[in-house]
């Protein structure tokens, strides 16, 4: 019977199904950060139990760290808890825990693909909305809550009710200047943030096979923006030639075993998914958010939607998301001033992101306008940064390279956008008060990023390329 990539990993995985439909799930390896993580280790302490396979559990703080100074104690109070406390836990429990300063330490969907942690055919699970990010390497992956952190520690098993399954394909070759961010944000833009609510979406298509390995990561990081419980595209030779070697990934007969079956992992010509959407890739160009989700999105010369463009029940929100950016709507916001840069993040804290952004910065210099926060995504970019020179392009145009962790994406840690303020950002959510109370964020591509910081505004990375 013809089955779906999705299909194939879940049934794999199937321990038992109730009555209701319910399925309770093998998990293959569960990701524990500070956030999510301290009420689950206290759950299992107060009744007494143990990690039921410690070995598929890997710790590391990555929200509540600086990037700057990291050999110092954390000075907030609160972050400095929830990093003691996740390092006091996975020595209690024996689990294997990456903390700061580690050489293996970064932003949890970071350093899983890059160690080789995260490998084709998984189940993967962390209470982070973002572990969607590991789909892209052919696993389902999905966030979880903090109840469901503590029964997957306790059992190494989820009960999951099935999701519905959709495929969609990017057909057609992107435009120079297109990154794979703004695939991802143009896709969210037309499907809307809950287009894709009850779906596991595989991403497909020639647009989709054209793409590197880093640049699917940051394609199935954004799903869960739509709706999505999570993405995923189907392993191919892309996939394979970065795992190979990897530190975690499968070594001589074990590799061609592994492979063997990897390649087993796609969608068969005739399956039938729940869903179907199909968009051209020559339609994407670069994007840019104008508004309080990451649906509100548009081409970078696109102009804002005009109030009568949205439904009746969505105008009131609208305004107030309008209102709250300080934008109107019908014009554009090429020439916008602003205030701040952030690229990093687990959308786009990888070594190629800072390789698009030091090409366009490259003998150009910061705008002194702008406070620009690099941020890689983790020791191992950090260093492939410096081996490769770019810290140099980046300190002659004026810019500092920071320390990893989730920094800017999210107001947990020092890095905060004030309020009122304007970001061009690279993460992955423009949410209210989601940089900092009542900073102003639009979501961009590192290209764009790029721009932005060294003209002081809004630009078009296609005028500077």
């Amino acid at each position: 019977m013809s089955q779906t990539l999705f299909e194939k990993i879940w049934e794999k995985h199937v321990v038992d199904t109730l009555p209701d439909g319910t399925t309770q799930v093998y998990i293959d390896r569960l990701f524990c950060h500070e956030v999510t993580s301290p009420q689950a280790f206290a759950g299992l302490k107060k009744r007494g139990l143990e990690p039921f396979r410690p070995e598929r559990v890997t710790c590391m703080p990555d929200h509540n760290i600086p990037t700057l100074h990291q050999n110092l104690p954390i000075e907030d109070p609160v972050s400095k808890k929830q990093v003691d406390t996740l390092e006091e836990n996975a020595k209690y429990f024996g689990l294997t825990y990456y903390g700061l300063l580690s050489p293996k330490n970064g932003i949890i969907h970071v350093v899983g693909p890059e160690t080789g942690l995260t490998q084709p055919g998984m189940t993967i699970v962390c209470g982070d909305s973002h572990t969607s990010t590991h789909g892209a390497m052919g696993a389902i992956a999905f966030g979880i809550g903090t109840s469901e952190v503590e029964m997957t520690l306790a059992t190494q098993c989820l009960m999951q009710n099935k999701p519905k399954t959709m495929r969609i394909k990017v057909d057609g070759k992107l435009r120079p200047g297109v990154t794979a961010k703004d695939i991802a944000l143009y896709i969210i833009s037309k499907m809307t943030t809950g287009g894709a609510t009850g779906y596991f979406v595989e991403y497909a298509g020639e647009a989709i096979r054209n793409t590197t390995m880093e640049e699917r990561l940051t394609i199935c990081n954004l799903s869960i923006e739509m709706g999505a419980r999570g993405g995923m595209i189907a392993p191919d030779e892309v996939t394979f030639a970065y795992l190979k070697g990897r530190e975690y990934a499968p070594k001589g007969e074990e590799w061609e075993k592994a492979l063997a079956y990897w390649r087993t992992l796609y969608s068969d010509p005739d399956a039938v998914f729940d869903k179907e959407v199909v968009f051209r890739a020559e339609d994407i160009e670069p994007m840019v958010t104008y508004g309080t989700n990451p649906g509100m999105g548009m081409g970078i010369r696109e102009k804002i939607p005009a109030l009568e463009t949205i439904d009746e029940a969505g105008q009131t929100s609208y305004r107030k998301s309008l209102h709250y950016m300080g934008f109107t709507a019908g014009e554009s916001v090429l020439g916008k001033p602003i205030d701040y840069v952030f690229i990093g993040s687990c959308t786009n804290g990888r070594i190629e992101d800072f390789r698009a952004f030091a090409s366009l910065v490259k003998g150009r210099k910061k705008s002194p306008k702008v406070i620009a926060w690099l941020v890689p995504g983790s020791w191992q970019v950090e260093k492939q940064i410096r081996e490769e020179g770019l810290d140099k392009v980046f300190e002659e145009a004026g810019f500092q390279l920071r320390q990893p962790g989730c920094s800017a994406c999210l107001a947990m840690n020092d890095d905060k956008v004030p309020a009122g303020k304007y970001a061009v950002s690279t993460s992955n959510r423009n949410f209210e008060g989601r940089q900092g109370p009542g900073a102003r964020t639009i979501l961009a591509g590192p290209l764009v990023a790029a721009a932005a910081a060294v003209t002081g505004v809004i630009t078009d990375p296609r005028e500077l390329l």
